[in-house]
């Protein structure tokens, strides 16, 4: 070997040696990023609820404790794991006449709520696999109680322009607010079907009935120059085929009070849903316990102003006013009533009219109009809203709802602490004339 060939092997050998070197070293800090740059946060929430009826029916009440911690990773090559523990403990507080929509009837609830392998390139691409919260209109976390419903499936969103998302799911079953577990049914389906402690829902499904497929679904969003739009498609297995858009378009003025409008339409159908009268369902959907096929039309508009009340006493404030209606359909499942087999009984529902324990998914069809103010006092410690929502149903006559919200978020070394105290008064509709549904929440966020 002579010496230049013997020079240019041994450079050859050094760099070899130089870049496994350091590859083994990026290998290792990538290694080490994925535990040194992931988060812990979470939770702890107290809940105490008072439902008080007319008519001498028997008040409810029920209390929680509980919350979340979660864990995500670092991201290694794009990829990551997030791992969420929730629980709800009743602490032995429910013991008689015990508002089951809270907790269920049990003492204490503990879930592995996420749990999921994440791919992301930031603000291009999202892909996630395994039990996650999911957030979209007809299938959400529904989180007005002490655990939220999640979801198990996968989930993808692609962001091919500023503005604008593309989605993708696939979930195969759900875990409900009461529930500890994930399950193949959902809120049409009785409590203890399969072994699962739902409750909150409208019930009604037959033991007998065949668990359910879960959900195939595709959006699109967009939100930019005052627009903040949506379109998306359901496919509810078995229950029904869902196409639900809206749209909202909000004039920045410049001048602290900007007027904004909306719509959003709902198109429901499905020949063979399990909901179907003829299969002796006996589920009573949009408070309608008959009919055949699933052929729901459902539509509404919303207006309002958007403002700044320019002072540390009064500062951002909303007040909006918002109609919506479900046309009947005589001999179709609940008269025409929108299947929402992820909210009903929930009021989680994307529909402009629904209030805190109710709307037209959980009467059925009908119209509806509310009004709504939302105001922050005191340099944002305080938020206070308050509404009033009408509904003129096609079987059940007259119903109205009365809502008063008020939250405190406490400043300095308690910050992230919130209290709130929700009252609503709901009138008709109802076997015992009225009820009056108080919700004290206390919330620590870390």
């Amino acid at each position: 070997m002579n010496r230049l060939t013997y020079v240019c092997s041994s450079l050859f050998l050094t760099m070899i040696v130089i870049n496994a070197t350091a590859y083994a070293d990026s290998s290792a800090n990538a290694l080490k990023s994925v535990i040194t740059d992931g988060t812990v946060d979470g939770q702890i929430r107290a809940y105490y609820f008072d439902r008080f009826f007319g008519k001498n029916a028997t008040n409810l009440s029920a209390f929680s404790l509980g919350g979340f911690i979660n864990a995500h990773t670092g991201y290694l090559a794009g990829f990551s794991a997030d791992v969420g523990f929730y629980t709800a403990n009743s602490l032995g507080a429910n013991r008689v006449n015990p508002d089951v929509t809270l907790m269920g009837t049990q003492d204490s609830i503990n879930a592995l709520g996420q749990a999921y392998l994440q791919y992301e390139i930031p603000q291009i691409v999202l892909i996630r696999a395994g039990n996650q919260i999911v957030n979209t209109p007809w299938v959400n976390g529904a989180d007005s109680r002490v655990i939220p419903a999640t979801y198990q499936g996968v989930f993808a969103q692609v962001s091919p322009y500023r503005g604008w998302n593309i989605y993708g799911m696939r979930i195969f079953r759900w875990k409900s607010r009461t529930s500890g577990d994930y399950y193949r049914d959902n809120l049409y389906y009785k409590p203890n079907y399969d072994s699962d402690p739902i409750y909150g829902g409208v019930g009604g499904l037959p033991d007998t009935d065949p668990t359910s497929n879960g959900i195939l679904a595709f959006g699109t969003s967009y939100k930019r120059y005052g627009i903040n739009a949506q379109a998306w498609y359901y496919n509810f297995y078995s229950f029904a085929h869902t196409v639900y858009g809206d749209a909202q378009y909000t004039l920045k003025t410049g001048s602290g009070f900007d007027p904004f409008f909306g719509a959003q339409v709902n198109r429901q159908w499905e020949g063979n849903s399990l909901l179907n009268a003829s299969l002796g369902s006996g589920a009573i959907v949009g408070g309608i316990p008959e009919g055949n096929g699933v052929n729901s039309t459902a539509w509404g508009v919303i207006g309002g102003i958007d403002y700044n009340g320019g002072s540390s006493l009064l500062g951002n404030g909303q007040l909006a006013a918002s109609y919506n209606e479900i046309i009947y359909h005589q001999g179709a499942v609940g008269g025409g009533a929108i299947v929402s087999p992820y909210t009903a009984g929930y009021a989680s529902d994307p529909l402009y009219t629904t209030s805190m324990i109710r709307g037209l998914v959980e009467m059925g069809p009908g119209n509806g109009w509310k009004v709504k103010w939302t105001q922050d006092f005191l340099s944002n410690q305080f938020l206070f809203m308050a509404a009033y929502a009408q509904y003129h149903l096609h079987t059940a006559g007259y119903a109205n709802d009365i809502y008063g919200d008020l939250t405190y978020f406490p400043q300095g070394w308690i910050k992230g602490l919130s209290i709130r105290d929700r009252v609503e008064v709901a009138h008709g509709d109802l076997s015992t004339g009225y009820f009056i549904y108080n919700r004290v929440m206390l919330t620590y966020a870390f």
